[in-house]
């Protein structure tokens, strides 16, 4: 039995992990890496298995950096089913065509890019008819309900806390090695966040593979989140200035609403706000879809007020006409994907608002690196947009604590709950975060922690833990 690494390995997006127990070889996630040149060339990379040997993927949650690669893996050969919750199948649903469909757009930009300078073309990393066929792959699960892939392997879907779906996993391997009980963690939220439920509290594993994404920082160093975007809208009706939001379509975008709605009732002045993503729309519907998963907060607030999801002031922005419109917009708040500010409507909005000194460009989650989300937060005072050098005159915000990561002591505090102590391999993590994150682990509770390279295979083996729990039976 064994683990490898196959993404996510210092760096932040990009998960995927092969696991390998008897007559059994799936995958935990297949992300896409996001950032710049280097990234892009990693996703055309071949995968480091045969796709068509794969039985089956085990999906964490929709988000493109764990799921963006699964119709590459389709367009390889791979056909069995993918394992996901039932609001993740449905958020998948529409977030890898429209990655299909930004996959295949930037091909062909770049294809008439090439042609003008007589070199070849350039193939899209993926289609909409790969997308579809990954898609069609799906089989939706319940939380906390057992389920059999095969018949080496286990697998309970907990609440991660992340986006609407998001799961952390409880996987049993039970073969002739041995039995060894894994958890991976996918995504961990914050606790006491708006819409979505807490992380739940796990209680032993052999191995925890856990991400680090804010492994060597706390969100509340700044001060409270929601009161910090209060006062940069107040500035932005006091200056006519406009606020630009970078957000993923999916989460970040949700809770956005959230905020704004409760900051609106007194703070906007009658500032208009403009969801201008097509995605973002499609995914606030499924999010409208799956009531049921919200916390309890989210679903006492709709019984008292109605949607949480409409309100005066607020708009959706559908045609590309009507974003148009939106660039002779002042004193407006335009949320807009994608979130590290790289694909989307969000560069338009950028090219006619980074100039304005009067603007303000609000980051609420995390920027990979070689990203221009990245490059704005480093101070890059100049930054080049649908081939037009742009000044960067507008105030950059970064406002982590709106982040959908738990942060150090919140990673810790989840962790700490393992008794006793499974081996912990941290992945998801800029190679600083994952190794702060490592010291303090091994300092605070003792833990044996790996910050494996990328596709470093981790052998399994049965652990005390296991033979503990047999022996007391």
């Amino acid at each position: 039995m064994h683990l490898q690494v196959c993404g996510a390995a210092r760096e932040v997006t990009g998960s995927c992990y092969l696991v390998e127990a008897g007559r059994s070889r799936f995958l935990v996630d297949c992300g896409l890496h996001q950032g710049g040149a280097k990234e892009n060339a990693q996703n055309r990379e071949p995968f480091p298995f045969d796709a068509r040997e794969i039985d089956f993927v085990v999906l964490t949650h929709a988000h493109i950096d764990h799921s963006g690669l699964l119709p590459k893996l389709a367009k390889d050969g791979f056909e069995g089913p993918i394992y996901a919750t039932t609001p993740t199948a449905d958020l998948a649903d529409i977030m890898l065509i429209d990655s299909a469909h930004i996959q295949e757009m930037d091909a062909e930009w770049r294809g008439r890019k090439a042609k003008r300078a007589g070199r070849t073309g350039h193939e899209p990393l993926y289609t909409q008819k790969d997308a579809a066929a990954a898609v069609r792959l799906f089989h939706p699960v319940d939380y906390d309900k057992e389920m059999r892939p095969s018949d080496e392997v286990r697998v309970v879907f907990r609440e991660a806390g992340h986006i609407l779906g998001s799961a952390a996993l409880e996987i049993w391997l039970d073969s002739a090695a041995g039995s060894v009980k894994m958890v991976f963690s996918g995504d961990l939220g914050q606790p006491d966040r708006p819409i979505i439920r807490d992380p739940e509290v796990l209680r032993d594993a052999d191995y925890l593979i856990m991400e680090s994404t804010y492994g060597d920082r706390l969100h509340d160093e700044a001060g409270d989140p929601v009161e910090e975007l209060r006062e940069i809208v107040q500035q932005a009706h006091r200056t006519g200035g406009n606020v630009i939001i970078p957000a993923f379509a999916v989460g970040r975008t949700q809770e956005l609403i959230y905020y704004l709605r409760e900051i609106c009732e007194t703070s906007c002045h009658g500032m208009q706000i403009y969801v201008d993503s097509p995605l973002a729309i499609k995914a606030t519907e499924v999010f409208r879809k799956h009531r049921a998963e919200f916390d309890e907060e989210a679903r006492d607030m709709i019984d008292a007020n109605g949607p949480i999801f409409e309100f005066p002031g607020l708009h959706y922005t559908v045609t590309a006409d009507e974003s148009r419109a939106l660039n002779g917009k002042t004193g407006a708040i335009i949320i807009s994907a994608g979130g590290m500010a790289e694909a989307g409507r969000i560069k338009h909005h950028l090219k006619h608002n980074l100039w304005r000194p009067e603007a303000h460009v609000v980051i609420v989650g995390y920027q990979a690196h070689g990203t221009l989300g990245r490059r704005l937060l480093e101070g890059e005072r100049r930054v080049r947009l649908f081939g037009d050098e742009v000044a960067v005159k507008a105030t950059i915000h970064d406002i982590t604590g709106l982040s959908a990561h738990a942060d150090r002591a919140q990673l810790i505090e989840w962790a700490s709950s393992f008794k006793p102590a499974p081996l912990t391999i941290l992945t998801h993590g800029e190679t600083r975060a994952a190794f702060a994150l490592r010291d303090a682990l091994e300092e605070r509770l003792g833990l044996e922690v790996v910050v494996p390279e990328p596709l470093e295979i981790v052998g399994l083996v049965e652990r005390p833990r296991e033979r503990e729990a047999r022996a007391s039976n």
